[in-house]
């Protein structure tokens, strides 16, 4: 920003270049001022969180490192930074040169032993303080020894001129000299030293050691200071406005930036400061030394700011390089080292850059490290909660080891997807295809986070891949106008040539798969009636058809998927088939024909005894949408379905889950021989028939025929408790990674 002045006005102006270059710092000040309070304003001290904690570590060590050098540079008077190359070398181990720096090291050094056996918090300003008596009592006691030799030697400041006055900086301020042009033309540089500024003040103002990097500055240093004291109850955005507020009065004051030094501040609060009084009577002490003016540095030893350095860089560098051993990975050890040397040798604020690229580095590939993929679940350990057949379940259970359930979660994106393909790759691989072949793939999403674009391509890939396999990928646990939705629709999975069914929850996913399964099951029983010039027979069990559902090829023996479900079906159906209690079923009508049907699987009553059961029972056609009751309802009917598909739906206050019930299945059956509150609201998906058992014949059913009401009883509580190991199961691995697990199940209880 000076040379820009100076070469705008001109080197043969001084007075104007003066009077310019005063005037832009003081105005960079107040930008700076505002810069802060605008943050602190709008909130975004939350950012910090952001900032890994052993970045924070890292800025430490650089800020230490970055003392050690500057210690090698006053105590040495070496001339500029610091430079790594053999001149600096040569001029480090030169004779008059090597006591300079060497001993105020070695006291750096001693103080770290001293305080080892002296813990008090006066300790290091009593050492310093002595270190500056001795010096003095051995100059008084040498006569050779001179202050002017002392100075010209390097073992003393250099005196500043004497008789200048503490005001006498505000009478360059000239505003009638001042180039406004100029001004104007500096506004650039003005940003860039709220945004970065790195400068050293001369040793010879016996001014601290202060490293300012703008906007930069209270995110990183405030964050250190309390990690080091230990405080957690830190309020960045207040500290950004108290920067705002005192860099504004600084400006205005005519000068410069002003910001929290940690090192000082850390040595300050280590000595005892660490109250309001003590930052009072701090702004006291410096308000005298700022009245009795810049003479005082003239008589401070080098090696007392020298040893001070030292110390406070060897300090930190521990903090950040011994004390972190052990303490974190080594990934992050790395990091921390690297941020360290790079602030020391390079620049500061490039150190934080690099130190976070190499956090998100690290957090890319460590979070790649964990399998996005929290659980899986292999054909027939898993099935939807629609009630259905004894005979449906049989085979289900039967070819349900060709549906995959694959559940997923976290946030899905290019380092994470990689593990759930080769998964999928290692599925369809010729040695896993033939000895367990899969026809649907569930990805279950409902505990993923969010999907990004790589990973939603990838999923585009994945279905390719299985489409080769004739592999049906069925996706769940979203909905379309989600951000997993969004995802997947934009590359175009949800809708266009590679569209792939999707659902909102896991149950009907597993529908979807068991009706496509049950169509080839009774396609191979239209063969089998076929092929015996049969017709189909009476009374059979319907499937329930989905809208999205797709048909598949059922038949063929190409491969042992097929093979496998042309097996199953044939040999459930002739199990059927040889069964007495299928054949006797076929000749008696409605209700005795549901009723066998139905109970069969789990009664050893002949058809003589279940007839008497049969008049007590009424046809009711009901049309879809109409509720056959709700939650909380006293109940007084007992449904069997023959045709059409009912909906059950249970809110609890530990989740609502919903229940399928189809040709073939019992409805409402524990509240009602319980006699307790309905627990559900049951609607009628489509148009149904069912035949009921209302409160007035259970009555009568019970005093003509008790022992059928009981054995009635006992067949509907084996019913119930099946449908509860299912729910169970299901419940168990759709909230396997949650707390309210126990809890729902808990809920589902009192459901059955």
């Amino acid at each position: 920003m000076a040379f820009t002045i100076v070469a705008q006005v001109g080197e043969e102006n001084p007075q104007a270049v003066l009077a310019t270059t005063i005037l832009a710092y003081s105005l960079s000040s107040v930008l700076t001022g505002l810069v802060f309070f605008l943050m602190g304003q709008c909130r975004l001290g939350v950012l910090i969180g952001f900032f890994p904690r052993h970045i924070l570590i890292g800025c430490i060590g650089g800020v230490g490192f970055f003392l050690v050098v500057t210690g090698l540079e006053v105590s040495a008077r070496l001339e500029g930074n610091l430079d790594y190359n053999l001149g600096t070398l040569q001029k480090l181990v030169s004779s008059d040169t090597v006591p300079l720096w060497t001993i105020p090291l070695a006291l750096a050094l001693s103080l770290f032993l001293v305080k080892k056996w002296i813990k008090h918090s006066l300790t290091d300003a009593c050492f310093f303080i002595s270190i500056f008596i001795i010096v003095y009592i051995v100059v008084a006691a040498v006569p050779d020894l001179k202050l002017e030799t002392l100075r010209s030697s390097g073992w003393i400041f250099e005196a500043p001129p004497a008789g200048i006055p503490w005001y006498h900086f505000y009478s360059l301020y000239d505003f009638g000299s001042v180039d406004w042009k100029a001004v104007a033309s500096t506004i650039p540089a003005m940003f860039a030293l709220t945004l970065y500024d790195s400068h050293l003040l001369q040793p010879d103002c016996l001014a601290d050691l202060i490293v300012s990097f703008g906007v930069l500055h209270v995110p990183i240093n405030i964050p250190a200071l309390a990690f080091t004291t230990g405080e957690d109850n830190v309020n960045v955005d207040r500290e950004l406005k108290a920067h705002g507020y005192s860099n504004a009065l600084s400006g205005f004051c005519g000068s410069i930036q002003n910001y929290l030094v940690y090192t000082n501040t850390v040595l300050f609060m280590r000595s005892g400061g660490d109250s309001r009084l003590a930052g009072v009577l701090l702004a006291v002490a410096t308000c005298g030394i700022l009245v009795v003016g810049p003479v005082i540095i003239g008589f401070i030893p080098i090696m007392v700011v020298g040893a001070l350095i030292f110390f406070l860089g060897f300090d930190l560098l521990r903090e950040a390089l011994l004390d972190t051993i052990g303490r974190v990975s080594k990934l992050e050890y790395l990091t921390i080292l690297i941020i360290v040397l790079t602030m020391g040798i390079y620049d500061f604020v490039v150190g934080i850059l690099v130190g976070i690229v190499l956090a998100c580095g690290a957090f890319v590939l460590q979070t790649s490290q964990v399998s996005a993929i929290r659980s899986t679940l292999p054909g027939g350990a898993a099935s939807s909660m629609v009630r259905r057949h004894p005979i449906q379940r049989r085979f289900l259970q039967e070819v349900g080891k060709q549906t995959y359930v694959m559940k997923l979660a976290g946030f899905l994106f290019f380092g994470t997807i990689v593990g759930v393909e080769n998964k999928i790759r290692t599925l369809l691989g010729d040695e896993s295809f033939n000895t367990q072949p899969i026809r649907f793939l569930v990805l279950d999403l409902s505990k993923v986070d969010g999907v990004d674009f790589s990973a939603a391509e990838a999923f585009t890939r994945i279905n390719r891949l299985l489409c080769v396999r004739d592999v049906k990928m069925i996706m769940c646990g979203f909905s379309s106008d989600s951000s997993v939705g969004k995802a997947l629709f934009n590359v175009g999975l949800l809708d266009g040539p590679e569209k792939v069914q999707s659902h909102e929850d896991l149950n009907s996913a597993l529908e979807s798969c068991e009706n496509d399964l049950l169509k080839a099951f009774y396609h191979q029983k239209d063969v089998i009636d076929r092929s015996r010039s049969t017709t189909p027979t009476p009374g059979a069990l319907e499937v329930p058809q989905p809208r999205s559902a797709r048909s598949i090829d059922e038949t063929g023996f190409s491969s042992p998927r097929r093979g496998q479900l042309h097996y199953a079906a044939t040999a459930t159906l002739r199990e059927q088939e040889n069964s007495d209690k299928h054949q006797r079923w076929r000749k008696h009508e409605q209700p005795l024909n549901l009723i066998l049907q139905t109970f069969g699987e789990f009664s050893t009553q002949d058809d003589e005894f279940w007839y008497r059961c049969a008049p007590f029972f009424e046809r009711r056609e009901i049309p879809g949408g109409e509720v056959l009751y709700t939650t909380g309802e006293s109940p007084d009917q007992f449904f069997l379905v023959e045709t059409g598909m009912l909906k059950a739906i249970y809110r609890l206050p530990q989740g609502n889950f919903s229940e399928v019930i189809v040709a073939g299945a019992t409805c409402g059956e524990l509240p009602f021989f319980s006699n307790t509150a309905r627990t559900s609201t049951t609607i009628a998906d489509r148009d149904s028939v069912a035949w009921v058992l209302t409160g007035a014949a259970w009555n009568r059913l019970q005093k003509k025929e008790p022992d059928v009401a009981q054995e009635l009883l006992k067949v509907s509580l084996v019913l119930t408790s099946e449908r509860m190991n299912a729910i169970t199961k299901y419940v168990s691995y759709q909230y396997r990674y949650t707390l309210s697990t126990s809890v729902l199940i808990e809920g589902l209880d009192t459901c059955f």
